[in-house]
């Protein structure tokens, strides 16, 4: 039995290990607000099924209402803790099974265990709003241990707080010419791949979406990340294959256990 790793976009995977399907940050929006798809296919609809969803934070780019509309009813829903609160649209979204998580959190769904671990990132659903949820990010462990990374930045306890992963999928751009605090570049990412020395890693967050008439500024930050970051990998973690994938394209990476 292998571990499956399928990149839809954006911060969308599926990771398939133990014969559960986990999907993280679904959104399978052709436009959201002023962003546009400007690459890949939207994904068909058999990315939509999986047993869980992770769901990283509250930016409407990770946490999308209708995508997450479109799960099946019964699935598992893994929500920042407040999200609820925050925002009241998961509410509606009753055919699903939405469960609260911090970091240190840990939940079980078949075969796989999923724990929650901390992110650098602002996890507010709007800049100015008042409901405050923590930015996590994921390890789902069954054959695999796989690091879903979500928005992060480096922080010092990076490795610690994570602990020893096989596979990383790590944000290594966005969806604007320029990227705040909170955020890892293609750079920052290779540092953390060296922080966390898996055996694999794929790079996510990059090259999906862009802003509406902005297609002459800055358009190195939409192409270039995928490559930069598997250039910077080769030089700061080069032990760790790197798998550069096309939307929708899947990846088996190696497992040492």
């Amino acid at each position: 039995m292998a571990v499956e790793i399928t990149w839809w976009g954006h911060a969308t995977c599926t990771v398939e290990d133990s014969d559960v399907r986990v999907l993280t940050d679904p959104l399978f929006a052709r436009r959201l607000a002023h962003l546009r798809r400007r690459r890949g296919a939207l994904p068909p609809p058999g990315a939509w099924q999986a047993d869980v969803a992770l769901v990283s934070h509250l930016h409407a780019d990770h946490l999308h209402l209708p995508s997450l509309a479109r799960l099946a009813p019964g699935t598992r829903l893994l929500v920042p803790r407040g999200a609820p609160r925050a925002v009241p649209g998961l509410r509606r979204l009753r055919h699903l099974r939405i469960s609260e998580m911090a970091p240190g959190d840990e939940t079980t769904v078949g075969a796989v265990r999923v724990r929650a671990v901390p992110a650098h990132h602002d996890g507010r659903r709007l800049p100015v709003g008042r409901h405050h949820s923590p930015a996590l990010g994921y390890v789902v462990e069954g054959l695999a241990r796989t690091y879903f990374a979500g928005d992060t930045g480096l922080f010092d306890d990076m490795a610690e707080e994570v602990g020893p992963v096989d596979v990383a999928l790590l944000p290594v751009g966005g969806w604007g010419p320029y990227l705040g605090e909170g955020h890892l570049d293609a750079g920052r990412a290779a540092e953390a791949l060296a922080r966390l020395a898996p055996h694999s890693a794929v790079p996510v967050h990059y090259g999906t979406y862009w802003p509406i008439g902005m297609d002459a500024v800055r358009p190195h930050e939409f192409h270039a990340p995928g490559e930069e970051f598997v250039r910077f990998a080769a030089q700061r973690a080069p032990r760790v294959s790197v798998y550069r994938l096309a939307h929708g394209e899947s990846v088996r990476p190696e497992v040492s256990r």
